[in-house]
């Protein structure tokens, strides 16, 4: 932790309106210790002169967060065969022959895509189309919202998946997903993915993030801050295999993890009580449209209430706060009922389709318990959604119900689900359609305050507050006036950050 001083900025006004006229803001120790003009500074604890930066009448919000991240994932998606924006199976099988043509490089000897979604295709991929194309090379093709996995004999057998014909989905894929990044080579790989993803995150103004990997990535950060890895703060979930060892190292969520400089936290402990809309195994009320064709029309929970109400039990007891997958409507009220059964806090991740009746029921719980939500989810889910929920298109991603509600909103990105990338999501909030093209149920846009309100952790720039900072080289919000939604959302879009500091440390631009 530094002492900084930021010359003549403009502070952007996330609550109450504030003056227009340059002020310096100075960190001291890691935290906002004066605002004001003209500020005396003196020297730091060394007698030293505490370093400046010309704000030149430049914007400072508080630093961003992303509050839902895989982050390896995040980085080896970079690097991995993208099979994005396919229609059907044939057009996968298509990029994977050619990378097999061209040859890959990959320390684990493992072919591994990513990005597929397979909900608007018209039939299922097998694994016997996949090994006709592949033949003894282990492939493992990752689906876009990392709830399936389309693995070909070689690497089923290599990870010790089951014998189908099948992709390999939810309970069964986790495991799978988690055995493919500890292969032997995987590690280097992943570390400098995960590297260069931090100075990418830098760039965008984000100081910290919740993730929500798989395996103990609290042990992962630790070996990454001795091992010099770019500062920025973590909360670091844990998964219901991992809680015994979490609660015997007496962990409690917000204890620092140590040798991280106080940067990297104990988080909540993370359950996925359904599956995804792509993969058509969120659980939901109703069936889906094209239930006829699912094995479980409606989908399914991944676990029974009891079960899900004895680890919240366990978590509360142990000073955990918990992360509650839920992506249907049915996986949301039960997540709730556990909530008001275990008194716990947490949060309630992605929160996609919910009841009217259930954000009233939300509202009322005693506890705090926030809608962690990714608004940028919603450009690449409308029409998979007008094909499975299209009877209730108007109750996803209820961000305006939500706040309405007085329910606690904060964004975030799942990546590699979607870009960690917290101006997209802050755009998708405010426009909920692409750029150029219309929003998908405007009622529910929010406004660009509380959508930037949303990503910065509940800090502002203010004494007290943590030294970390953004600064921007244009007003975020601005003056409104007559502008659409688009139009707001596409200024959002394309702020330029021009100097990051996290805990008075400038880790980006100058």
């Amino acid at each position: 932790m530094s002492d900084l001083v930021l010359r003549d900025v403009r502070v952007v006004a996330l609550d109450d309106e504030t003056s227009d006229e340059p002020v310096d803001v100075l960190v001291r120790a890691g935290r906002i210790a004066a605002v004001g003009p003209g500020l005396e500074v003196g020297g730091d604890g060394d007698g030293e002169l505490v370093p400046e930066v010309a704000g030149e009448g430049r914007y400072v919000i508080p630093g961003l967060w992303d509050k839902h991240v895989h982050m390896a994932q995040w980085g080896l998606s970079q690097t991995r065969l993208d099979t994005g924006g396919t229609a059907s199976a044939g057009e996968v099988l298509a990029r994977v022959q050619d990378r097999l043509a061209w040859g890959f490089d990959n320390p684990t000897g493992v072919l591994v895509g990513w990005g597929h979604r397979t909900g608007r295709w018209d039939r299922q991929p097998t694994v016997a189309e996949l090994d006709a194309v592949t033949g003894a090379v282990p492939v493992a093709l990752i689906s876009g919202d990392c709830h399936h996995g389309w693995l070909n004999t070689a690497a089923l057998r290599m990870l010790g998946g089951p014998e189908t014909d099948k992709v390999v989905a939810e309970a069964e894929w986790f495991p799978l997903y988690d055995r493919l990044e500890r292969l032997p080579g995987a590690g280097e790989e992943s570390e400098f993915a995960v590297a260069r993803a931090v100075q990418d995150a830098h760039t965008q103004g984000v100081v910290g993030i919740v993730d929500l990997e798989f395996g103990r990535p609290w042990e992962q950060w630790r070996h990454r801050s001795a091992e010099g890895m770019p500062p920025l703060r973590v909360r670091t979930g844990v998964y219901p295999e991992g809680l015994d060892t979490v609660v015997a190292a007496g962990l409690r969520t917000g204890d620092p993890i140590g040798a991280t400089d106080g940067l990297v936290t104990m988080g909540p402990l993370k359950v996925i009580t359904d599956g995804s809309l792509n993969t058509r195994t969120a659980w939901c009320c109703q069936p889906y449209a094209d239930g006829h064709l699912l094995e479980l029309p409606s989908g399914a929970a991944n676990l029974p209430a009891d079960e899900l109400q004895s680890l919240l039990t366990r978590a509360r007891g142990a000073g955990l706060e918990t992360a509650l997958h839920a992506i249907g409507d049915a996986a949301v009220s039960a997540v709730l009922d556990a909530f008001a059964a275990t008194g716990v806090s947490g949060s309630v991740e992605h929160a996609q389709l919910v009841d009217p009746a259930d954000v009233l029921r939300w509202a009322a719980l005693p506890q705090r318990v926030v809608a962690s939500v990714q608004p940028a989810h919603l450009l690449d889910d409308r029409s998979v959604t007008e094909q499975c929920w299209p009877d209730r298109t108007d109750r996803t991603f209820m961000l305006r119900s939500f706040l309405d509600a007085g329910i606690e909103l904060a964004l975030g990105s799942d990546a590699p689900v979607a870009p960690l990338d917290p101006w997209l999501a802050i755009a998708a909030a405010v426009h909920r359609g692409p750029e150029g093209g219309e929003s998908w149920h405007p009622e529910q846009e929010i406004g660009p305050r509380d959508a930037l309100a949303a990503a910065v952790d509940g800090q502002r720039v203010r004494v007290g507050d943590r030294g970390d900072l953004a600064l921007l080289d244009s007003d975020p919000l601005g003056e409104a006036g007559d502008l659409t939604s688009a139009e707001r959302a596409r200024r959002l879009r394309y702020t330029v950050v021009s100097a990051t500091v996290l805990a008075g440390t400038l880790v980006h631009g100058g």
